[in-house]
């Protein structure tokens, strides 16, 4: 049996995953997944979708059934804090001051809300949702809110005002971008979500900021940079995530927007693996480092550092993968598009039943499934083969994307 202990910090779906990975590839050595929530891992995207609404309950959220971690002979620790890492004795320090030696560290902390730095926003009734107990006390101030007042237009955003509408609020979203989901998805298609949104009676602010936060007690609405009150009661800020990489900058390891790794998500430690949101990867497909704050990355990359923590040398170069559903508009994409020269249609957008390519150099870096349930796999094969394609090609539903793969 070994005697090598396994610690893993952030009981994320990353760090459960990769606990369960480490027993699955026969590792019998101590394997101790601590968490600072007091629920056991969970997965987030549905905190913003179905749980929400209150149509998906708590125990479809958790990664592994309650008795799972002891079964498995991992040591779950909620409620537990890590304070400090301390690289050169190999050991993790806990809030209290205990310290626990490890072998092999994985990093999977994941990300936090951004802070909203405008007067007022620290009033009572402005919140933010990333952790399952923010989700289950926002459904009840949606509930109860006059009117909900949505800032930013980014997944969390737009997911949250749609939900606020299926729950009957009133809701106004405000947003610097022409667009909803414009920095990912570009005009076009954030364009989709603009009308969307609007067809189902958000109040949209675009194209402005935030000056404050109005209110004396509690907030009572938003004012924004042009001068216009958004009157509301409950005001929910989506201005994105940071890497929670603190513990990983104190202790010295290589930290530029998370904590960078190599391709087998080894840190700057040579025994410290990073992981999810936290993790700046070298990507070998794409030959640089990316950061990618979705479920499939976490779903993914924990098990890949678990088996290259056990030493299997193995790249982490999956094709980032994410989802949204908005009302009753679902879609998938699939690929990494930062830049672009153009954006092609199979369908139309309008129908809201259609596929986007977004290309660069006539090849296919990213595509999108919306409403279409058949074509995710091609549109990842697309994006992997790196084939130069024709755009009125792409652009028929009469060419089946195997045709185009060069």
């Amino acid at each position: 049996m070994s005697t090598q202990t396994f610690v893993i910090v952030g009981a994320s779906l990353a760090g459960a995953k990769a606990a369960e990975t480490l027993r699955e590839e026969g590792f019998d050595g101590r394997v101790v997944l601590l968490g600072e929530e007091t629920e056991r891992p969970y997965e987030r995207p549905e905190l913003s979708k179905g749980f929400l609404l209150g149509t998906k309950p708590a125990d479809k959220l958790y990664v592994h059934a309650a008795d799972f971690y002891a079964g498995h002979d991992i040591e779950l620790r909620t409620s537990t804090a890590v304070t400090a890492l301390d690289p050169g004795a190999h050991e993790v320090v806990l809030d209290g001051g205990e310290r626990l030696g490890y072998d092999r560290l994985l990093l999977a902390t994941g990300a936090s809300s951004r802070r909203f730095p405008v007067a007022g926003a620290d009033l009572p009734g402005v919140v933010y949702l990333r952790r399952m107990g923010e989700s289950d006390d926002l459904r009840t101030a949606i509930q109860g809110a006059s009117r909900v007042v949505v800032v930013g237009a980014g997944w969390i955003g737009s997911e949250v005002a749609a939900c606020a509408r299926m729950l009957g609020a009133e809701v106004s979203m405000i947003a610097p971008e022409a667009v909803p989901l414009e920095r990912v998805l570009g005009p076009e298609v954030g364009a989709v979500y603009r009308d969307l949104h609007a067809d189902k009676g958000v109040d949209l602010h675009l194209s402005t900021g935030v000056d404050r936060i109005e209110g004396t007690d509690a907030a009572t609405g938003v004012r924004t940079s042009d001068g216009t009150l958004v009157e509301g009661d409950l005001v929910v800020v989506g201005i994105g995530a940071a890497p929670r990489d603190e513990l990983a900058r104190a202790a010295g390891l290589e930290v530029d927007n998370g904590v960078l790794t190599d391709e087998h998500l080894r840190t700057s430690e040579p025994d410290i693996y990073a992981a999810g949101d936290v993790a700046n990867a070298m990507h070998p497909f794409y030959g640089k480092r990316i950061r990618v704050e979705h479920w499939a990355n976490a779903l993914n990359q924990g098990p890949a550092a678990a088996r290259n923590m056990l030493g299997a040398g193995t790249a982490y170069s999956r094709v980032p993968y994410f989802y949204s559903d908005q009302y009753d508009f679902g879609m998938e994409y699939n690929g990494y598009a930062t830049e672009w020269d153009r954006v092609v249609f199979r369908g139309d957008p309008a129908s809201r039943e259609f596929l986007a390519f977004w290309l660069r150099d006539g090849q296919v870096v990213a595509g999108l499934n919306a409403n279409v349930w058949d074509q995710a796999d091609g549109i990842k094969a697309l994006v992997r083969s790196g084939a130069r394609v024709d755009a009125d090609r792409l652009a028929d539903p009469a060419v089946d994307l195997g045709e185009l793969l060069g």
